[in-house]
């Protein structure tokens, strides 16, 4: 029988252990962290993201801000915005959250952002950093996987974990820290993506997998050995008759059929998700406390 990896859990008991650092900081230091975020546009999407960013902020007891640009923003006004938040000493980390239109450049802009108060782990240096293992902020959904296999004590050392993705965000970073050394870790990589002719061959002999394709429902029980962990990283929104929105939030997993052949496997919603959100807060804590960068 399969165990659920239950990211609503585990996050909230981690939002408990924030709440009573930040109850410490501020009887030492006077203050609280501070996540500030921009949002450009009104993406349903992104504004639902944001809004549940915000209500995690206010359960840890971080002070949070959110800037509004709509989706005709200028690329310079934006940067001006991201310089200020630089310079803010009041403000610990923040975020911009993406996509942004395609008139601005987002390479551009997430270099702009100060690296030392990078809490979303985008910036070259905190990459760089995360690749040979030197402390930085790692970004959030792959920081979060790591900590829900740790929090569920699943052994990865020696381990053929199957990476399905190579995006910057999730596939690329997720693959660079179960490879370093430690637990979780230790384990033997392979990433696979859209031009990966055999995946199905490849995902049998894997015995984690980390689904980041945002393919709703490609992996399915023909390409997972029976014992696998299944960690599903997709996020999409299928049409669905039955529903009173008319749709539902699909993974990159056949969950029904897959769960079965699984010793361990993260629902969607309710997996991963949450412990995205508890890594940003987990960052800004550090970023607040200076744990990370000290200069």
């Amino acid at each position: 029988m399969y165990q659920i990896l239950d990211g609503r859990k585990i996050s909230a008991e981690i939002k408990q252990e924030i709440a009573r650092e930040v109850v410490e900081m501020e009887k030492k230091t006077g203050r609280r962290p501070h996540l500030s975020a921009i949002l450009v546009g009104h993406d349903g999407g992104s504004e639902a993201y944001m809004a549940s960013k915000v209500k995690s902020c206010e359960e840890v007891g971080f002070d949070s801000s959110l800037i509004r640009f709509d989706s005709d923003v200028t690329e310079e006004r934006l940067l001006q915005e991201i310089d200020r938040l630089n310079n803010d000493a009041g403000v610990d980390g923040f975020i911009i959250q993406l996509p942004l239109p395609k008139h601005i450049d987002e390479q551009k802009v997430i270099e702009r952002v100060d690296y030392r108060k990078d809490v979303d782990g985008f910036h070259p240096i905190n990459v760089g950093r995360m690749s040979i293992g030197l402390p930085c902020f790692v970004s959030a959904t792959p920081q979060g996987i790591v900590e829900l296999l740790r929090r569920y004590a699943i052994p990865t050392r020696g381990k053929h974990c199957v990476v399905l993705g190579r995006s910057n965000i999730v596939g690329k970073p997720i693959a660079q820290l179960l490879m370093q050394k430690g637990e979780p870790g230790d384990c033997t990589v392979t990433v696979c993506h859209s031009r990966t002719p055999n995946i199905k061959e490849v995902c049998l002999s894997a015995d984690i997998i980390i689904a980041a394709l945002g393919s709703p429902e490609f992996v399915t029980a023909d390409m997972v050995k029976k014992g696998a962990v299944l960690v599903d990283v997709g996020t999409t929104r299928v049409p669905d008759a039955t529903k009173k929105s008319g749709s539902r939030l699909t993974g990159d997993v056949k969950f029904d059929e897959v769960a079965p052949l699984c010793s361990y496997i993260t629902p969607v919603p309710g997996g991963v998700g949450p412990m995205t959100i508890v890594s940003l807060m987990m960052n800004t804590l550090k970023a607040a406390k200076k744990e990370i960068f000290r200069d």
